[in-house]
C-alpha cells in the first residue's frame, strides 16, 4: 500500500500524457444528444463517482445520477436510456453486477464509456470507448493509486467535454511533495484512537474524499467509520457526537470554508477532537492539521489530497498493528452479483 501510494504522481503523469483519449471520448459524447448522465460503480470507485457527479453538474449543468445495479441484477428491470450517457468506473472492470447493468444499459440505447485499470476487462470490451486509468498493477487490497487515477481521469474527461483546460503542473509537484513528506500524518495519528468513534466529513468536491477516507480506515483498521457530507451530518447523525469522537474534515485548499463555518460551530460545541485534511484556515485550539496540497484550485487540490487520506489510513493501521495490504475478509476483486 505504501509503495503504491508513492506511485500516484507518476500515475498522474501517465494520464496527463494521454490527453488524446479524453479528447476522443469528449468528441464522441458531443456527437450525441446527451440529456442525462448515470455513473455505474461500486466501493472505492463509487466514491470517485461522487466526484465525477459534482464535476458534470458544476461544469456542464447536466443532471447526474448514480445507478442502482440491483434494479437489473435482482429485479430484471427494463431500461429506457435514450439520450443517456452511462460512465462505468471500476479498477478491475470485472464485477458481475456492473457488467450485467452495463450490458442492459447499452442494449437500452445508452452511450457507454468505461474507466478501468485493465484494458482487456469485460467492462472495457463492452464500452463504446474505454479510458485506461494507467495506474499499473495494484496489489494492495485497499485501492490507492487507482482511486487517485479515477479522480484525475474524471477531471480530464469533463474538462475535455466542456472545452476547458487544466494546469496540471502544480498537481504533479504537490503530489510529489505529499509523497515525500514522511511526517505528513504523524500528528494526526497521535490523536486518533481505535477505541474512539471516528467520523469523516466533507462538502462539495471533498465529499468523495470524506467517503473514501472512511472506507480506507474501515478496510485497513477493521472498525466502523462514517463518511458523510457535513450538511447531511447536521440532519441527524450529529446527535451521536461526543467529546470521545474524532472528527476528520476534508477541506481542500480553494474550498469556500465559510460554507461550513456554522456546521463547524456545532461540532466544536461538543468538544470533539478535530483533524483537518487540506486547509488550516478554520483550525483552532487543539485541532490537528494534515497540510494538504495547494494546486491553485479546489478540484486539483482535492485530487492530490487523496495521497494524504491514504497515508492517514495506512499509518493508522500500522499503529493498530494491522496488515494494511491484506485485510482479513477482503479480496482485490469483488464479484458482486
Amino acid at each position: 500500500m505504501e509503495s503504491e501510494i508513492s506511485e500516484i504522481p507518476s500515475v498522474f503523469q501517465n494520464l496527463i500524457s494521454n490527453q488524446s483519449i479524453f479528447s476522443e471520448v469528449a468528441t464522441l459524447i458531443r456527437s450525441k444528444e446527451i440529456n442525462f448522465v448515470l455513473i455505474l460503480a461500486r466501493g472505492t470507485s463509487d466514491n470517485a463517482a461522487h466526484f465525477l457527479k459534482y464535476l458534470v453538474e458544476t461544469k456542464l449543468g447536466l443532471p447526474v445520477g448514480l445507478t442502482s445495479p440491483s434494479t437489473v441484477t435482482i429485479y430484471g428491470s427494463k431500461l429506457n436510456f435514450k439520450n443517456t450517457l452511462v460512465i462505468a468506473i471500476s479498477q478491475s472492470g470485472q464485477s458481475t453486477d456492473l457488467v450485467t447493468y452495463a450490458t442492459a444499459a447499452k442494449s437500452s440505447g445508452a452511450l457507454l464509456v468505461a474507466m478501468t485499470n485493465v484494458d482487456s476487462s469485460p467492462l472495457a470490451n463492452l464500452s463504446d470507448l474505454h479510458i485506461p486509468l494507467m495506474a499499473g498493477q495494484e496489489l494492495a487490497v485497499a485501492a490507492t493509486k487507482s482511486y487517485a487515477a479515477e479522480l484525475l481521469a474524471s477531471h480530464l474527461l469533463v474538462s475535455a467535454w466542456a472545452g476547458s483546460g487544466i494546469n496540471t503542473d502544480l498537481l504533479i509537484e504537490q503530489g510529489r511533495a505529499l509523497v515525500n513528506n514522511k511526517d505528513l500524518v504523524t500528528a494526526a495519528i497521535s490523536v486518533m484512537d481505535i477505541e474512539r468513534e471516528i467520523v469523516v466529513l466533507g462538502r462539495g468536491f471533498s465529499y468523495a474524499n470524506a467517503r473514501e477516507t472512511a472506507l480506507k480506515i474501515q478496510e485497513t483498521s477493521k472498525i466502523s467509520v462514517q463518511g458523510l457530507s457535513i450538511a447531511d451530518y447536521r440532519h441527524g447523525p450529529i446527535s451521536a457526537l461526543t467529546s470521545k469522537t474524532t472528527v476528520i474534515i476534508c477541506a481542500p485548499n480553494g474550498f469556500s470554508m465559510q460554507s461550513i463555518k456554522s456546521d463547524l460551530d456545532q461540532v466544536r460545541q461538543r468538544n470533539a477532537a478535530i483533524v483537518w485534511i487540506g486547509s488550516a484556515e478554520l483550525a483552532a485550539g487543539k485541532d490537528v492539521v494534515i497540510q494538504g496540497s495547494n494546486c491553485g484550485s479546489e478540484i486539483l487540490s482535492n485530487i492530490a489530497d487523496a495521497i494524504a487520506l491514504q497515508r492517514l489510513a495506512l499509518e493508522f493501521a500500522r499503529k493498530n498493528e494491522m496488515d494494511p495490504d491484506s485485510p482479513a475478509g477482503l479480496s482485490k476483486v469483488t464479484l458482486t452479483i
